[in-house]
């Protein structure tokens, strides 16, 4: 069995400051992803791009997620680094997503300061930002994958404990969005100067760079890891040079129907989610130029700035339609592990509190419902002909979205902890025994972490990321399947580039188009075509209690 040196440890004097700091990473992580999906988009329509081109650009973050985060995972479970498993690819993540972003923001005055010809040029600067958005979707990634809502909330917290770590994370994710789109809807050039840039774009870059560095410094200081010495050899594990795909593979033909139900209803939930998180921000921001924009905007010398900041504003408020519902939801729906529990409240509330408990729906209810909510406010994209609509629509998601980032994981956890059991009071070498999951933790006795008051064993998450990773899988594949859908949509109805965007050669500050767009915006129509993915989720997210 592996053997450890030392105890995790989170600083702080309160729960709540050791959460914040174990979580902040979060905040850095989410604001970069806030910039990246409300700016990248019109940011590379401007460079020339068309809206088919620009889909295929996006296969950078299936790629990455579907890549990187089983090989990261895999390599720091391994790792025995004096410095912890995780914290060092947390550094050299975010050094990499920040010297990313500071590439893709200044593109064209690298490219520019080589003295090249027009042509060479702009080749260069689109070959330079889509390579560049590769560099941020990877190493953010890696980031993710080795932060709070993954590998550090298991290594670091009590089994009892780890859900509120994953309510905190679901928090610090959406206070980053806030923070993001917030600043994203600001005119910063008007509010700094240029000292960080000339262009909106260029602010928000040198910003991302520099919270990406500041949240995760905080985390990596705040949190001490334990130090993997040996590893163990499982024998029944894959073993060689390919051993990740074949661990992999022979898991995904293994998993038992409910997690591979739970797996199905996450996998068509993507399919429409995806065209909505990559975007809804460009969507708003050309219903407003189609159908909103005064005629005194219409020559605007920072076409992309102004659509960024309309886009800002609708994800601003769909954030915190999300941040709200992760503090509320919670409070109104039952859990899974409220069915096992006897509330005992004192004697005078009683009777309230059951009565509460009685009509609580339970979680199961409220991811199948919605589902169908997402699908229905994806069915009425196609016919938003303003831009305050379009908006309304967007924040109205929020509380699907909050749900879809809660159920699953809590439902995987739910059934992992399960097959744990299982295998845990199954002799060696019984049927149950090699017939359940194998969490990959360690024994029972080896090293066992000690969570301080009450003596409560912390889950120590040695291998257990393969399971995450399975879902990840699920979640991957839908992206390229939009993609495609997306690539379609985009080449049948809006074949050439932005009109408002592209502009004389696709110049960041070219003007605006003189006239709205003839024709049904390509977006809607990709979001409209997710709701009946949606409503696949839902039914097959029903089906789940009856497995």
């Amino acid at each position: 069995m592996s053997t450890w040196a030392g105890q995790p440890h989170v600083k702080g004097s309160t729960e709540t400051m050791r959460m914040i700091l174990l979580t902040c990473v979060s905040v850095g992580i989410t604001f970069t992803w806030g910039v990246e999906m409300t700016y990248c988009t019109p940011y590379l329509l401007s460079l020339g791009l068309s809206k088919g081109q620009t889909s295929l650009v996006w296969v950078a973050g299936p790629i990455s997620g579907l890549i990187v985060q089983p090989i990261i995972g895999v390599v720091a479970d391994e790792s025995t680094s004096k410095w912890g498993r995780r914290r060092p690819i947390i550094v050299l993540g975010s050094i990499l997503v920040a010297m990313c972003l500071m590439t893709l923001g200044f593109t064209k005055e690298i490219v520019e300061s080589l003295a090249l010809g027009p042509d060479a040029t702009r080749t260069l600067t689109i070959m330079l930002a889509v390579l560049s958005l590769y560099g941020v979707d990877f190493a953010i990634n890696a980031v993710s994958v080795m932060s709070c809502s993954r590998s550090l909330v298991v290594d670091t917290l009590p089994i009892q404990k780890q859900q509120l770590g994953a309510a905190w994370s679901s928090r610090m994710n959406s206070l980053g969005h806030i923070i993001g789109y917030a600043m994203g809807a600001i005119d910063l050039v008007h509010l700094f100067g240029p000292r960080l840039g000339d262009t909106q774009f260029k602010q928000l870059t040198v910003i991302a760079a520099l919270g990406m560095l500041l949240t995760s410094g905080i985390t990596c200081w705040a949190v001490t890891e334990r130090v993997l010495v040996e590893a163990r050899h499982d024998p029944r594990r894959a073993q060689g040079r390919f051993k990740v795909a074949r661990q992999i593979y022979s898991t995904l033909l293994t998993l038992p129907p409910r997690i591979r139900g739970i797996c199905n209803a996450v996998f068509w939930s993507w399919i429409a989610w995806f065209p909505f998180i990559i975007y809804s921000s460009t969507w708003v921001g050309e219903t407003y130029f189609r159908y909103d924009v005064p005629a005194s905007a219409r020559d605007s010398q920072d076409a992309l700035g102004d659509m960024g900041r309309i886009g800002s504003m609708a994800l601003t408020v769909y954030s915190t339609v999300s941040f709200l519902s992760a503090w509320v939801l919670p409070a109104l729906i039952r859990a899974p592990e409220e069915e096992t529990y006897t509330h005992r409240p004192p004697a005078s509330i009683a009777p309230l509190v059951e009565a509460i408990q009685k009509h609580k729906p339970d979680l199961l209810a409220a991811w199948t419902v919605s589902n169908v909510v997402f699908a229905a406010a994806m069915f009425f994209t196609p016919f938003a002909t303003s831009f305050r609509v379009a908006t309304w629509i967007v924040a109205f998601c929020g509380i699907p979205w909050c749900v879809s980032q809660w159920a699953p994981i809590t439902f995987l956890g739910v059934e992992v902890n399960k097959l744990s059991g299982s295998s845990e009071s199954a002799p060696v070498g019984s049927d149950a025994a090699r017939k359940s999951i194998e969490l990959l933790r360690l024994e029972p006795g080896a090293a066992a972490l000690e969570a301080g008051a009450g003596g409560h064993v912390a889950s120590t998450g040695e291998l257990s990321g393969i399971y995450f990773g399975i879902l990840n899988i699920y979640v991957t594949v839908p992206q390229f399947i939009s993609t495609m859908m997306t690539g379609v949509v985009f080449a049948v109805l809006e074949p050439g580039k932005s009109p408002e965007l592209a502009g004389h050669g696709g110049g960041e500050h070219g003007n605006l188009a003189s006239s709205a767009s003839e024709g049904p915006n390509a977006i809607a129509v990709c979001m409209f075509l997710g709701a009946v993915s949606s409503l696949v989720s839902a039914w097959s997210t029903r089906k789940l209690r009856d497995l």
